[in-house]
């Protein structure tokens, strides 16, 4: 519960920006796991994204409807789907960049750089321990992870 307290109060700060610019979490999520990738296929995005494969389904459609993200299909593979960032969603986010970025300056100002830089440190050693602890239920992973 400590944990998603902590996202929450985080994330209230972020939600009246994104919300401005028409964009949802986890649609923001979806956009900037793209930007780091110069494509990538549906399940290494629901992996990186901690989004379910239908709800991404949905966030993937509705971008795309948006024009802030591109999908095309391999010739020599028709199964599969790649996605990609659109320059209409990079556009995007260098718009929201600034704001978000003032957001993050006001929580290091307020929370102190070192204790902001152990607390990241602290979180990747969690994740990283929880990881090799095993598995867990896959039906547990959802999009407020």
């Amino acid at each position: 519960m400590s944990l998603l307290r902590a996202r929450e109060a985080v994330m209230r700060h972020f939600r009246a920006s994104l919300r401005s610019h028409g964009v949802t979490e986890q649609q923001w999520r979806v956009l900037r796991a793209l930007s780091s990738v110069g494509e990538i296929e549906i399940a290494d995005l629901v992996r990186s994204t901690f989004l379910l494969a239908p709800s991404l389904s949905r966030i993937l459609r509705d971008l795309e409807a948006r024009g802030l993200i591109a999908r095309r299909t391999p010739a020599r593979d028709l199964r599969r789907s790649l996605i990609s960032i659109a320059p209409s969603g990079v556009a995007l986010m260098e718009e929201i960049a600034p704001q978000s970025e003032a957001i993050y300056a006001e929580i290091t100002a307020r929370f102190g750089a070192e204790r902001l830089a152990q607390l990241q440190d602290m979180l990747r050693d969690l994740e990283r321990e929880m990881t090799a602890f095993g598995p867990g239920d896959a039906g547990d992973v959802g999009e407020e992870a």
